[in-house]
């Protein structure tokens, strides 16, 4: 079984060029030229007889889509079994079908003048999900209340990007208020509008959400109860977009300092071991049709690592065992594939049950999700409305905040562009001064229920008033009624606006 082919030169030059020009991985693009000569010649696809570009390995090109892409094959060129030769080797139908679309893919980027944006939108356009194109900036204005004095309806035009730099929003108020009402409407709202094609992925950390099934079932949610019954999170946060020695070895570095950015006990030494041993892992799986480890994997190698060196279990191998025998995410072996993109999928991960480990989970979600992030062309604008492909929603923020979390960091930064949105649900205006990150300035959302012991400067910084101002608010955010909430005033005559809000009970 060949587990390899050479695409043509021109082949290797085309995808050297657009790499560049896209910052898309050749093995990316190499998919994207098969799929469209799949689409364009079907069975007329010319013979390739030239194989001095460059190496694509089967397991990086193929992964888990075999059967699919063996049966897709046959379908088009109407064979009823392929053999290995036919389907993966220089003489292969794969090999040709790459080498002719990447013919198509220089041609189609010289009609657009070599922009990769205008590439990546006419490639876009070609491609229907489910059976629908992705709806391009869908107005998602949602109705969320009314002025306590004169009654005026507020709105929320969540991706109006006329009126706002970023969707990013955050809800604060002490528990019992009405703060996660509200934030449910909002998400059902946004499901409806966008006839279920913005998705959200939710941090449930009290256990109250995955228990209304009302919304489950409106928004169609699917939830997953950690350490409950046998429910595992079919995640698994060691799959990469390319599984290249430079992104594996960036990856090992990051999730190293991850575990230890939760778990003070672990040092330099400790990281160290954990670095080395998350790339043993990668090795040991990188000729498997899956490429990349689980935790098990992980374990068993940083304790052969501390038999060999006559070291004692400590602190890692601690978190390292409560990963794998917690069975919180997907391991090999199982019966259900890993999810593998997560930016099309609605979850509700409800970690409440979990005794420890619930920063971690979060962390390593929300790591897999900035990657699968960053290889996203930008999300579409139509009329000055952005598409939102997904928003990552953390409930009890407080306990992700305070943590150098750069990859949270980073979605906050660079999710803009490409249709990535947070929502924060904590407990106080306070939660978001941070030295190590400016939140305040990259919320453009931000909602005030009833709050104990605000600081003025942490209410003048979210709301962005004046110092006067937020002195006087102290007082009255304190003496809130439930569902009353201080906010940012659309007008600019006023610096706050203090409305009745809508809670997803009264509404559905």
């Amino acid at each position: 079984m060949a587990d390899r082919l050479y695409t043509s030169s021109d082949s290797d030059e085309i995808l050297s060029a657009l790499r560049f020009e896209t910052k898309l991985e050749k093995y990316i693009l190499a998919k994207i030229a098969f799929s469209i000569s799949l689409a364009m010649d079907g069975a007329d696809v010319p013979m390739s007889n030239n194989f001095s570009g460059s190496e694509m390995k089967r397991p990086t090109f193929v992964g888990r889509d075999e059967i699919f892409l063996k049966a897709t094959l046959a379908y088009v060129h109407n064979i009823t079994d392929i053999s290995e030769d036919d389907f993966y080797s220089n003489k292969s139908l794969v090999k040709r079908h790459i080498d002719n679309g990447c013919s198509h893919l220089s041609r189609i980027f010289e009609e657009v003048g070599h922009s990769s944006d205008l590439l990546i939108k006419k490639i876009t356009n070609l491609v229907e999900f489910s059976r629908r194109k992705e709806i391009q900036g869908t107005g998602l204005d949602i109705y969320i209340g009314k002025t306590v004095l004169d009654k005026k309806e507020i709105n929320l035009e969540i991706n109006n990007t006329q009126k706002h730099a970023n969707s990013h929003l955050a809800i604060m108020g002490k528990p019992g208020v009405g703060k996660t009402q509200f934030l449910l409407k909002i998400l059902a709202d946004i499901r409806l509008k966008s006839n279920y094609q913005t998705n959200f992925i939710l941090f449930d950390y009290k256990g109250d959400v995955v228990d209304n099934q009302r919304f489950l079932d409106l928004a169609k949610v699917q939830s997953f109860r950690l350490l409950q019954g046998d429910q595992t999170l079919p995640i698994n946060p060691f799959i990469l977009p390319n599984y290249d020695e430079q992104s594996i070895n960036v990856s090992a570095r990051e999730k190293a300092e991850s575990f230890a950015s939760i778990n003070s006990k672990l040092g330099v030494v400790q990281k160290g071991a954990l670095t080395e041993a998350i790339r043993a892992a990668y090795a040991k799986r990188s000729n498997s049709s899956l490429p990349y480890p689980d935790f098990q994997d992980v374990l068993d190698i940083t304790m052969s690592m501390y038999e060999e060196e006559n070291k004692k279990d400590d602190s890692l191998i601690e978190v390292l065992r409560d990963l794998s025998n917690f069975d919180l995410f997907w391991k090999h072996g199982s019966e259900t594939e890993p999810i593998e993109k997560l930016t099309n999928r609605t979850l509700l991960i409800d970690v409440h049950a979990m005794p420890v480990l619930k920063e971690l989970v979060g962390y390593l979600v929300i790591e897999r999700l900035y990657k699968e992030m960053a290889s996203l062309p930008d999300s579409p604008i139509q009329d000055g409305r952005r598409t939102i492909r997904t928003i990552l929603v953390i409930d009890e923020a407080h306990n992700y905040l305070g943590q150098k979390n750069i990859f949270l960091e980073r979605i906050i930064r660079e999710g803009r562009s490409k249709g990535i949105v947070v929502f924060f649900a904590s407990q106080s205006p306070n939660d978001y001064q941070q030295k190590f990150f400016n939140f305040q300035e990259l919320l453009e959302f931000a909602y005030i229920f009833q709050c104990d012991g605000v600081s003025a400067s942490s209410m003048q910084d979210i709301l962005g008033c004046s110092k006067k101002t937020a002195n006087d608010l102290q007082t009255e955010v304190a003496r809130l009624e439930p569902f009353q909430v201080i906010a940012r005033s659309g007008e600019k005559t006023a610096e706050f606006v203090k409305f009745a809000a809508e809670a997803f009970y009264r509404n559905y």
